[in-house]
């Protein structure tokens, strides 16, 4: 009996080991997907990329059934093991610097040197017997005994760890408000987790240890269990480093990502182990069963976090905006879209044409350049985007409002008025086409086809509604992301981040990449519309005059800071003029390359660099119109 349990506690442990080695890697590549700008995220991807290593080589040196590939993967597990202090030390002082007190030189010389000492402990440690000797065996377990020169990497270890833990105290004090000083402490508790799953403690105690098995089996168990809980604690409090999207929504990817990525995989990776080991303890290996058992839990997870996430998370994470976020959800998945409006409209357009007999039918909505044609079927409409509003239906010219369902005949068209149902507006039009206007309209389905009118008028007046709140979005966006960026900021910083002046300009290559991303999408993309641009000054400074729409304010800066590489007189195409034309027919334009190369006369290799040189040109221009946007006064002339 003791035997069973035994060897059930072994297979506990590995498994253990491998879901360790599974988490570690899944929140690497959450850390490497999300937030790879912030230096913290990045050196805590290194401290994951060294764990995973050595709880990928403990996983491949449990299955080994030789005792040279046993130590293979042991010393394969120095190649984490050597570089584990010093990214510790490397991830605290990062977390240091963030909290206000970068490194004037030391801290970096100083871990620069023990990126050194990492490399001579993993050459010493994978190609000699000076730190770590050959491999010793004991019951059920394996290790590499240590070697004259382990000393000095304990001391080497100890030394990282005593000024990791100084790093963390600094940066703890730093921490002003009590979500600042909690998280920091997560943050704290949780850095013991590279220690105690990386640290080579067989090779210190591996014979007294061994000597006990239900001990040292049943202890790593544990302590593997808390290594995951403060691996996952130390991810959670590293994910709001440098992120300027609210917390709710961090803890919620955070969430989604652990559920579907460390807890799916390990519990499937159990269940087939334990599947495994039944079978053959029943003699049915080879049947199936652990392939069946491995995709039914898969599939079974998948179908449970789908269903508990989203009241979990709002149970969780939303606290007391659990109603705001709410409506928010509502709004998203009630969202009457471009697409969905078309399609909408035009099942209405084909029940008025089954009613009336029309050959074609079509919807216009009324903006402010006149009408724009929203969909049509059948035969071409007489009406056409952009044209104007017919003389009977215009507001000067009729003494009252025509009811919901009242016919015109225009050209070869009837038209109804669709109108607003709160405010009676005129909001479009639905045309019947006719072949001869001078038959009789049919007053028999009139009562249908004014119910079709008015569904009609309701969708176009929901989706003005729309476009109204994407509107106050638009102009919400970047002062929003500028209040995320100071509350991220002052969680570490305090005073300094809220009292600092206006944020500066990125640097020159972040410029760069953002105007060559902006004028890539300049008539219309997610580059432009969701461009970091956006907040700047003279950007801002823009939008009364294209009516709070940020995007188009920022269009109209890119097109300036064109105008700026313009040449003075007449245009011409000589070398004076390349940056500009190529600007212009690129991107003002819209041409293709191809058609740009042939009308400069250059090749498109030639072009493409000489592209560069022109972006870069504008990017230096929006960053002299926010300087002196930024230091521009009331009373001073603007400059153009």
């Amino acid at each position: 009996m003791s035997e069973v349990f035994f060897s059930a506690l072994l297979v506990f442990g590995q498994i253990l080991s491998a879901g360790n080695s599974i988490t570690a890697f899944s929140l690497l590549l959450y850390a490497l997907t999300f937030n790879l700008r912030e230096r913290v995220a990045r050196t805590f991807a290194l401290v994951l990329a060294c764990l995973t290593l050595v709880y990928f080589g403990d996983v491949l040196a449990g299955l080994a059934t030789g005792d040279a590939a046993l130590e293979l993967w042991l010393r394969l597990q120095w190649v984490g093991i050597s570089f584990l202090p010093t990214t510790v030390l490397h991830l605290s002082d990062a977390i240091l610097s963030s909290t206000g007190r970068p490194s004037r030189g030391r801290r970096q010389w100083l871990i620069r040197l023990c990126y050194l000492a990492s490399g001579g402990v993993l050459i010493l440690g994978g190609t000699t017997s000076l730190l770590v000797g050959s491999l010793q065996r004991t019951d059920r377990a394996g290790y590499l005994e240590p070697g004259p020169l382990f000393p000095l990497f304990l001391l080497f270890f100890a030394g990282a760890l005593v000024i990791t833990a100084t790093n963390y105290y600094r940066a703890y004090r730093r921490c002003l408000t009590a979500d600042s000083r909690r998280r920091m402490g997560y943050l704290v508790a949780g850095s013991t987790a590279p220690v105690l799953g990386g640290f080579p403690f067989l090779m210190l105690f591996g014979p007294p240890l061994a000597s006990v098995p239900f001990l040292f089996w049943g202890g790593l168990a544990v302590v593997n269990i808390g290594v995951a809980i403060l691996l996952v604690l130390m991810a959670y409090a590293i994910a709001y480093f440098g992120v300027s999207i609210p917390d709710r929504v961090v803890k919620a990817r955070l969430f989604q990502w652990i559920m579907r990525g460390p807890v799916v995989a390990s519990s499937v990776l159990a269940v087939t182990v334990v599947v495994n080991r039944t079978t053959q303890l029943f003699g049915l290996k080879g049947t199936g069963v652990a392939s069946f058992a491995m995709v039914a839990t898969l599939l079974l997870l998948q179908f449970v976090i789908t269903l508990i996430r989203p009241p979990v998370e709002r149970w969780l994470f939303y606290g007391a905006d659990r109603e705001d976020v709410a409506r928010l959800h509502l709004l998203e998945e009630r969202l009457l879209t471009t697409g969905d409006l078309r399609q909408f409209l035009e099942s209405v357009l084909n029940a008025a044409c089954d009613v009336t007999g029309a050959p074609g039918a079509f919807i216009a909505a009324l903006g402010a350049d006149g009408l724009d044609l929203e969909v049509a079927v059948g035969a071409r409409p007489s009406l056409e985007s952009g044209g104007d509003v017919p003389s009977m239906l215009r507001p000067e010219e009729r003494r009252e409002i025509p009811p919901l369902g009242a016919v015109f005949t225009w050209e070869s068209s009837w038209l109804i008025p669709l109108h607003a149902r709160e405010s009676m507006e005129m909001v479009g039009l639905l045309g019947l086409q006719v072949a001869d206007t001078a038959q009789a309209f049919p007053e028999a389905q009139a009562g249908e086809l004014s119910l079709l009118a008015e569904r009609a008028s309701v969708a176009l007046t929901d989706r003005l509604l729309q476009r109204e709140v994407f509107s106050t979005v638009d102009r919400l966006v970047p002062q929003v992301e500028a209040i995320q960026r100071m509350r991220v900021a002052a969680r570490y910083a305090g005073v300094e981040a809220l009292t600092a002046p206006a944020a500066e300009l990125p640097p020159e290559a972040d410029l760069v990449n953002m105007v060559r991303e902006a004028l890539g999408h300049y008539w219309g993309g997610p580059r432009l519309t969701s461009s970091p641009l956006l907040g700047l000054r003279v950007v801002r400074d823009a939008l009364d005059e294209h009516e709070g729409n940020p995007v188009n304010a920022l269009r109209s800066i890119l097109k300036r800071g064109i105008e700026r590489t313009r040449p003075d007189g007449e245009r011409r195409f000589t070398g004076e003029w390349m940056l500009y034309n190529i600007l212009e027919m690129k991107f003002l334009e819209g041409r293709k390359v191809r058609d740009v190369a042939l009308r400069l006369a250059m090749s498109e290799a030639d072009l493409y660099r000489k592209q560069r040189l022109a972006i870069e040109a504008v990017a230096q221009a929006v960053a002299d119109m926010e300087r002196e946007a930024a230091a521009w006064k009331p009373g001073r002339p603007r400059k153009s």
